[in-house]
């Protein structure tokens, strides 16, 4: 990575310190981003309609539209994927052609470029072998529980082992984890691993930056991933290199540069949230390193998320999941057996033979989507209740039907979604969804207070998974996520009670409170053949 200048490393660090220059700068950044997005859109859509109506060839261009449109059809028909994104993407190009054929080019399959996958399949198979050199190969276990069964599948297509030893705590708010991590932050000795989503200048990460600085002085190695898209409203152009510039020990990326261009790999941004300190100590959940996410900032109500703390030999799939995106991207890729700690002889195995975590990733690279298949997996073996906190609830057929028959069968379905809407477009697609699932016996709860962030599932008050996934097309077919499955431990009773506390503070939604005027439930309609774009 090339060195930043001196004098650009001085207009950073006075943006920075004015933050109202700072922010306008941001939304400039952003706003001049939008527009050349949406004059690309503009142009293109302009461009297609003169070729293909009004030029000379107008009569060829449009039978070539109408047996490319054709065969993108029975291509989707035949394509084995999910029916309600099947069906919306038949819709928008039989109604648009113009505009559906291209943008299902570029977008349908939800994938990454064959270039990126190249990348982060050689970065895989590369931690893979130094993973089993160093533990051995990973056993596959046997399936007599539903936790077993999890867990079978995580390790045999995820390569994400079991462990029944280590601890789990669980946060349900961001300020009441946020000491923690400065805490743990401070008692490194080698490394530091951050990737994170959004990082926001303000009191989480000024500390959190601080802390990183006099840790590097101290000869700990850190290493620091942050999304493009996720901090162009929050840094500055260039910030990878200014943290570089700040101590030799911290190295710096940002995932999957912004460019203002209609490309597939746009829409593969990396989601995940992880703190690992020495391969002894993980944070993750659903908190992003800004003030809101610690209630110093105030933008939608109060700001309702969840995390976990990890310890114990668990920590080093963490590592792994980093190492995957980092080795894939960064030149000056890191050998991982370094960062890897022998197992550990000190965590003894739990007292309750029902423990078990397992961190797990999810990738855009795969036709898997782990993130939905374990909920699914939870939700249809669920026999009492499934309780979930979503900022988002746009579903795709396999979860909506999961969901109405779990609800059907006599297991008390919760799902609490926020009060306070972050964007209003997001949020009534998320109402659109009520109807039918409250129809099934599904309660809904709408989180008064504010925006509620979690990501959070309990089942049966016995199993839990916490993390980034979100219950949409997005999340679960787009993003690169991370998560983590745990049984038999007292965050899931830590989690069950938060869980009770939030219901008490929510609002439970009924057909008479959301009821919907026709032209709204027009409107909903038609924002729903978009919803995979969303």
């Amino acid at each position: 990575m090339k060195k930043l200048s001196a004098r650009k490393k001085r207009w950073i660090e006075r943006t920075v310190a004015n933050d109202r220059s700072y922010k306008a700068f941001l939304y400039d950044r952003f706003f001049l981003f939008l527009c050349l997005v949406l004059l690309q859109l503009v142009g293109f859509g302009i461009l297609c309609y003169l070729l293909v109506y009004h030029s000379k060839a107008a009569l060829v261009l449009q039978i070539t539209l109408f047996v490319l449109e054709l065969a993108i059809v029975l291509s989707i028909i035949n394509y084995h994927d999910r029916p309600s994104s099947r069906l919306n993407w038949i819709i928008l190009i039989l109604v648009a052609p113009v505009f559906g054929v291209p943008m299902y080019v570029m977008n349908g399959r939800g994938r990454p470029t064959r270039r990126m996958n190249k990348k982060i399949h050689a970065a895989k198979s590369e931690i893979a072998k130094t993973l089993e050199e160093t533990y051995g190969k990973t056993e596959i276990p046997e399936v007599k529980t539903r936790g077993e069964a999890i867990s079978r599948y995580l390790t045999a297509f995820g390569n994400y082992p079991a462990f029944n030893s280590g601890t789990v705590e669980y946060y349900k708010s961001g300020e009441e984890m946020f000491p923690d991590m400065l805490k743990e932050i401070g008692k490194a000795e080698k490394f530091i691993l951050v990737e994170y989503f959004i990082i926001a200048h303000g009191v989480m990460w000024s500390a959190i930056r601080k802390a990183l600085i006099a840790k590097a002085m101290q000869g700990v190695q850190i290493r620091i991933i942050y999304d493009d898209f996720g901090c162009m409203m929050t840094l500055p152009p260039h910030y990878e290199k200014y943290l570089e510039s700040l101590h030799e020990n911290i190295k710096c990326m940002t995932f999957n540069t912004v460019v203002p261009l209609f490309a597939v790999r746009m829409n593969n941004r990396d989601h995940r949230k992880m703190l690992v300190i020495d391969g002894k100590v993980a944070f993750t959940g659903g908190i992003n390193l800004a003030d809101e996410y610690i209630a110093q900032k105030r933008r939608f109500g109060y700001w309702k998320d969840t995390g976990l703390k990890l310890t114990g030999d668990c920590v080093r799939s963490f590592t792994q999941m980093f190492f995957y995106l980092w080795n894939a991207f960064r030149k000056d890729g890191e050998d991982v057996g370094e960062y890897l700690l022998p197992p550990s002889s000190e965590c003894e195995r739990a007292d309750d033979p029902a423990f078990c975590v397992q961190p797990y990733d999810d990738s855009p690279l795969d036709r898997l989507s782990t993130g939905e298949a374990v909920y699914v997996d939870m939700i249809n073996r669920a026999t009492k209740s499934v309780w979930i906190f979503t900022p988002y609830l746009i579903l795709d057929d396999i979860l909506r039907a999961s969901l109405c028959g779990a609800a059907m069968r006599g297991v008390d379905v919760r799902i609490v979604t926020p009060g306070v809407p972050d964007k209003a477009m997001i949020y009534r697609l998320t109402r659109a969804n009520y109807a039918q699932l409250m129809k099934a016996g599904v309660r809904i709860y709408e989180y008064t207070p504010g925006f509620i962030h979690a990501k959070s599932m309990l089942c049966d008050d016995e199993c839990a998974v916490v993390g980034t996934i979100n219950l949409d097309y997005r999340s679960l077919y787009h993003h690169f996520e991370n998560a983590v499955y745990f049984s038999g431990c007292s965050a899931v009773s830590d989690l069950k009670r938060d869980c009770e506390e939030t219901f008490a503070l929510s609002r439970e939604c009924t057909p008479e409170n959301t009821k919907r005027s026709m032209i709204g439930r027009l409107v909903d309609s038609v924002l729903r053949v978009f919803e995979t774009l969303l």
